[in-house]
């Protein structure tokens, strides 16, 4: 059990389908907060986001759960776990799945309740849905972690906070439009309101194909405060202390 938990905020630009290339970026990011308890990687960052029709090749998601198995051995001594996104294949279903890694190994994974269908998204058509998720028991932290679109509907986060959730951690693959960054205050405001739990909210950076992803990420506290606000367009690692 622990009364402070300090949490790093790796906003980085992944490339898709550069499996290798993702984990060196990850481990090069741990390395430069290795005072940190936690650090956390947006959504799908092990294969980049969207990775659209490269989930459906079984080989390509096999090597990328390999990749993660091999990438948990760096938690194995000093240094912070990673929460990761990444995909995930259970039997004849395919996750948008989360992994905690810590002490060398998988230690658990959450699955995206919500996937979008819409505008850009298709992930109805190459992710299955996940089951309602609870807490992961960190350190004796009880961390939520709704991913992306889970935050953008209240199901997941009040699931959440009925089952004990202290923290909400919340990876993201959100692509900008100028109305983007008020609509996901909004919603994170939203959900604050409604469970009573801080929130951090790390998006990606970057490029791909038509979309680009600015980053904003940012924490709120409990009381609906803005706390941290990171930088648009501009990789950074910051470190924050609950």
């Amino acid at each position: 059990m622990t009364d402070q938990l300090t949490i790093a905020m790796a906003q980085l630009n992944p490339t898709v389908g550069d499996i290798d290339g993702n984990a060196l970026k990850a481990k090069a990011a741990r390395d430069q907060a290795l005072d940190a308890d936690l650090i956390v990687f947006s959504e799908m960052f092990l294969i980049g986001y969207p990775p659209e029709d490269l989930v459906l090749k079984p080989s390509f998601v096999e090597e990328a759960m390999v990749a993660l198995v091999e990438l948990a051995t760096v938690t194995e001594g000093d240094g912070p776990a990673i929460l990761m996104g990444t995909p995930w294949a259970e039997g004849d279903k395919l996750y948008n799945a989360v992994a905690l890694l810590q002490d060398g190994e998988v230690a658990s994974l959450r699955f995206k309740v919500h996937l979008p269908n819409y505008g850009v998204f298709d992930e109805v058509r190459v992710f299955d849905k996940g089951p309602m998720p609870g807490p992961i028991n960190f350190n004796g932290v009880r961390l939520g972690v709704p991913i992306c679109e889970d935050m953008w509907e209240e199901d997941v986060v009040e699931c959440l906070e009925e089952t004990g959730a202290e923290i909400l951690i919340v990876p993201n693959g959100s692509p900008f439009n100028t109305a983007k960054r008020d609509l996901r205050m909004n919603h994170a405001v939203a959900r604050v309101t409604e469970s009573g739990l801080p929130l951090l909210y790390l998006n990606q950076l970057g490029g791909q194909d038509e979309l680009v992803f600015d980053g904003a990420s940012f924490v709120l506290n409990a009381d609906r405060s803005l706390v941290v606000q990171m930088p648009e367009w501009e990789e950074a690692i910051v470190t924050t202390t609950w």
